[in-house]
Formats: C-alpha cells, sequence, structure tokens
C-alpha cells in the first residue's frame, strides 16, 4: 500500500464511482480503477463490489477506509509539522449549518487571503456527527455547539469556545406571550436530525411542562424550519444569528431561550499550522456580545 493508492481508494468509496472519483481527483479512469485493482491484490481481499457502474464497499473495504482515513489524515499532519511557520496543505473543517452560513464566510476568506497554500474542506452535519466524524478521522477538526447529545465527556477530544450563540425560541406571530413552558400552545418541535444539540435544547425546554416529549418535525434547514413556525404548525430553536442574515425574516413571535457555545473541536493528538491558522482566524472575528432588546432568556435543564 502507498498514499496515493489510498487516497485513491478512499475518493472510489465516497464518490461510489470510478467515474467520478476520476474526475475529482484529475486521473483517467483506467489508472483509478487498475490502482484499486493491484491494491485489492496487494491485500488479498475484495474492496468494492460493481454493480454496473456503481462501487460499493464490501465489509473489508468498509474496514479499510477507517484505516485510510487515520493513514491518510497522519501523513498530511506529518506534512504540515515539518513546516511549523506556513500554514498548508489540506484542512478538513466541520460545521454546523448555521455556523457556515452566519460565522464562517469572514474568517474563511481573510485565512485564504494570508495563507493561500491553504486548501480547506467544509462540511455540515449536526454537532454529535460531527464530533464523531472528528474520532473517526473523517475530518480534523469542527465547529459544534458544546455539549452535544450523546457525546461521552471522556470522548478524546479538545474543543475550545470561539463563538457564543444566542437561541431564540421562534414561535408563530400571532403565539400569547411565552414566559414559562406552560405558556406554550405547540406539541411538536420543528428542528434538524437526532445529534443537533439545538434539537435536544427546544426539546428540554417544551418538556419542562407536560413532561412529555414533543413531536419532532425534522427537516433540513433554517429557512423550511421558520417557514413552518411562520405556517403556525410548530416551534423552532434558532440563533439570532441566522435571523439576522435574512433580508426578510417570517413574521414570527421570539422569545429569548439560552445562550450556547459554539467550540472548535479536534483529537487530543492532533495539532497542526493550518489548524493554529483556522484558530487564530476564528478569534479575531467572533463577535462582540450585542445586547438583545428582548426579555430575559429563560433557563433550560439539559437532559442527555
Amino acid at each position: 500500500m502507498d498514499l496515493a493508492a489510498l487516497e485513491i481508494f478512499r475518493t472510489v468509496a465516497a464518490e461510489g464511482s470510478v467515474t467520478r472519483a476520476a474526475e475529482r481527483l484529475g486521473r483517467v479512469q483506467s489508472n483509478v480503477t487498475t490502482r484499486v485493482q493491484q491494491l485489492e491484490e496487494q491485500l488479498g481481499a475484495t474492496l468494492f463490489l460493481r454493480e454496473g457502474k456503481r462501487m460499493v464497499l464490501t465489509p473489508a473495504g468498509e474496514s479499510l477506509r477507517g484505516y485510510a482515513d487515520r493513514l491518510l489524515a497522519l501523513a498530511e499532519e506529518a506534512r504540515q509539522s515539518v513546516h511549523p511557520g506556513q500554514p498548508g496543505g489540506r484542512l478538513r473543517l466541520g460545521a454546523m449549518e448555521s455556523t457556515a452560513a452566519a460565522r464562517l464566510p469572514q474568517p474563511l476568506a481573510q485565512l485564504h487571503a494570508q495563507w493561500p497554500e491553504l486548501v480547506l474542506d467544509l462540511s455540515t452535519a449536526p454537532s454529535r456527527q460531527l464530533v464523531e466524524q472528528v474520532l473517526s478521522h473523517t475530518i480534523d477538526c469542527a465547529l459544534v455547539a458544546w455539549p452535544p447529545p450523546g457525546v461521552d465527556a471522556d470522548a478524546p477530544v479538545k474543543h475550545t469556545a470561539v463563538f457564543t450563540e444566542t437561541l431564540l425560541l421562534a414561535l408563530p406571530a400571532d403565539h400569547p406571550p411565552v414566559a414559562s413552558p406552560a405558556d406554550l400552545q405547540l406539541d411538536t418541535l420543528a428542528a434538524f436530525g437526532n445529534g443537533c444539540t439545538y434539537r435536544r435544547m427546544g426539546e428540554s425546554y417544551m418538556q419542562q411542562h407536560s413532561g412529555v416529549a414533543p413531536k419532532v418535525l425534522e427537516l433540513a434547514s433554517y429557512h423550511a424550519i421558520l417557514a413552518c413556525v411562520a405556517a403556525g404548525r410548530c416551534a423552532g430553536v434558532v440563533p439570532r444569528a441566522v435571523i439576522e442574515l435574512m433580508r426578510e425574516p417570517p413574521a414570527l413571535h421570539l422569545v429569548p431561550l439560552a445562550d450556547c457555545d459554539t467550540v472548535l473541536v479536534r483529537r487530543r493528538s492532533y495539532q497542526s499550522p493550518a489548524l493554529d491558522a483556522l484558530h487564530a482566524a476564528l478569534r479575531a472575528s467572533a463577535p462582540a456580545a450585542i445586547p438583545l432588546s428582548l426579555p430575559v432568556p429563560i433557563p433550560i435543564p439539559i437532559t442527555a
């Protein structure tokens, strides 16, 4: 095995197609096919099932992918370590949807301007999944709402607070004032999938009065969440920064819910000049706290 072969294997696994992998890698298809076949011969195992043009990992391939992620991540870390003052190479960053939209454009633009040799790959997912991807070496670091649901307190990660988000409970515009969970007239929460810290906080708040977990309408974007809230069907939890991004936000009744730290998470053993440069850019762009012209946030007892 060599690193180039592992990179080809991992790209085919990610794309599920030799054609798309070749396009992504800038190689001809025959070269990608040959390198995968050579890797299978070296290992004495079938790594993919060929279903027409679709490539599906076998159990052996799934096992190898985990090792490939770790080996390639360690190789990139080693390359960067020999140039400690020159951030470069590739940094794989994960972020929540709201963070990517509201907090990252400015620092990432500054990062690119200062260190043009640094290639940053950005992906989005809920907080718990992002921590799992960091631990599995799928990504190098992530911006998550801390603490994510279902993440072991002893997980081998380090986290550093970079932003503080003010979370709002979004309700239909005609909903009566809310001073406590007892005032809620809705039993459904519009939210992202399991693993989202903000969803867990909304569920905990809505459950305080009735003792029954709210029904959850799972959606894939804040625009969809707020549209359903505006239609009068449900409540939602949204960072104030997302509302401020909207040129014409829908008519809503917004109630301060809580402040929640966004932290930069990495594996305890992981360090690189690229990560240091990212952290510096995030710190420099952190917004100053702006007082809310809304009532005092309501305390939320967070449950696992």
